[in-house]
């Protein structure tokens, strides 16, 4: 077992714990892998069921040796709208496929001609810098959740009442994870989201029509080929969303190197790039199959797996059979569905914090000096077009900050000499 690690990989926790584990895991995620769905206009409840069985195959394909979780990307909201409205779900679809064979076809890319290039492209000076941006970019989702309530699909207004929930929810599970032992102790999240719900509940900000009209078991609506519908060949879509796996290729592998860090292991080495790469688009193949939202690996958990120091992937595979299994309990999963954006923000500030923190950490420890010129160039370069979310638009096809970043961070990387002329003289 790691040094300073509650639960190693490899550990698998007793029953108990393993349910109060697993469960904090799967409340982690579950805001934002059905925010996707309901924003989009597609089924919460295959996304769920999506994530569940995307997280299993990615275990399995990397061997059981990374603890990641799969839920519902960001990053295709834009073109999913727009063909929601046009050709529906079916263009979807074959949009998600698409991804899913991007990630493989660069996977097989590297089983050829290998990964070491990644220690070259991605040293420390680029990697802490994006590890932060991926956290600090989140800041502006999380601080919207805290401050604003919505009252229809389309409008939100500012309440005090979210803004004061998601505040005691932040510095509830923060005084839990600073003054809880024993078991308590390493499900401070999950009991952070049960006090502020209860908090929520107490403020007026929880809706339980929803729940009450729930039934008990209710199968996901999902949408299958030759099942649902008959594809027909969508090139539009395709070339909308295939471009976008490059985005979440390089988010993907940012949080990998954060879970480099925090366990203390190279998983581009092994179980390898490109067994992560096939996991990640695998899982999204299979999402598009059952009518879900395309799936990546997701930040809430890796701050989860910061926070509690248990890195068990049997405490993600857990999470994963929770999220499968509550996809057909129709009331557990309205009930879920019914945690107020308030608690989702109190919680999401310590989760994205942590990320951010992560990447603090791998500058300090490699001592990156920012007297060099280089160095702060890179740096700065990254943190500011990274959390600003300076993205590049070509036609219908959008790169997020974070990708911008990274590529323009990774090229100055390789062109900068190593000294600036005013620091040779």
């Amino acid at each position: 077992m790691e040094r300073n690690v509650v639960l190693d990989i490899s550990d698998r926790p007793k029953l108990g714990m393993w349910l109060g584990l697993s469960l904090q895991h799967m409340f982690s995620m579950f805001g934002s892998t059905v925010l996707v769905p309901l924003l989009v206009g597609l089924n919460p409840g295959v996304a769920l069921f999506s994530s569940g069985v995307g997280t299993l195959l990615y275990i399995l394909i990397t061997k059981a040796k990374i603890p990641a979780y799969m839920g519902s990307s960001f990053a295709f909201i834009t073109p999913m709208l727009a063909l929601m409205h046009g050709a529906g779900y079916p263009a979807i679809a074959q949009g998600i496929w698409s991804v899913g064979a991007v990630y493989l076809i660069v996977a097989l890319l590297v089983t050829i001609i290998g990964s070491e290039w990644i220690n070259k492209i991605l040293p420390p000076v680029v990697v802490g810098p994006i590890v932060m941006v991926i956290g600090l970019s989140l800041a502006g989702s999380a601080a919207t959740n805290a401050t604003m309530r919505h009252i229809s699909a389309t409008k939100s207004v500012y309440d005090i009442r979210v803004f004061i929930v998601a505040i005691a929810t932040l510095l509830i599970t923060i005084a839990y994870n600073m003054f809880l032992r024993k078991f308590l102790g390493l499900i401070p999240i999950l009991l952070g989201i049960v006090t502020g719900y209860v908090l929520a509940c107490f403020a007026g900000l929880v809706d339980f029509a929803p729940v009450m009209a729930a039934h008990w078991f209710a199968l996901p609506a999902f949408d299958i080929p030759f099942v649902n519908y008959k594809p027909t060949f969508q090139l539009g879509a395709i070339l909308a969303m295939a471009p976008l796996a490059l985005v979440t290729m390089t988010e993907h592998m940012g949080h990998i190197m954060v879970l480099n860090k925090l366990t203390n292991r190279n998983f581009f080495q092994d179980p390898g790039l490109k067994r992560t790469l096939a996991g990640d688009g695998t899982a999204s193949i299979v999402a598009g199959i059952f009518g879900g939202p395309a799936v990546t690996s997701y930040g809430e958990n890796i701050g989860v797996l910061a926070i509690t120091r248990v890195h068990s992937v049997w405490v993600l595979g857990g999470a994963a059979t929770f999220a499968i299994l509550f996809a057909f309990v129709g009331k557990l999963s309205a009930l879920i569905q019914s945690i107020p954006g308030a608690v989702i923000g109190g919680i999401s500030f310590l989760l994205f914090g942590v990320i951010a923190s992560s990447g603090l950490r791998i500058i300090v420890d490699n001592k990156i000096d920012f007297n060099i010129k280089r160095n702060l160039m890179i740096a700065s370069t990254i943190l500011v077009i990274g959390i600003g979310n300076a993205y590049l638009q070509l036609g219908q096809t959008q790169f997020s900050g974070l990708a911008v970043a990274t590529v323009l961070g990774i090229v100055l990387n390789l062109i900068l000499p190593k000294q600036a002329a005013s620091e040779k003289e």
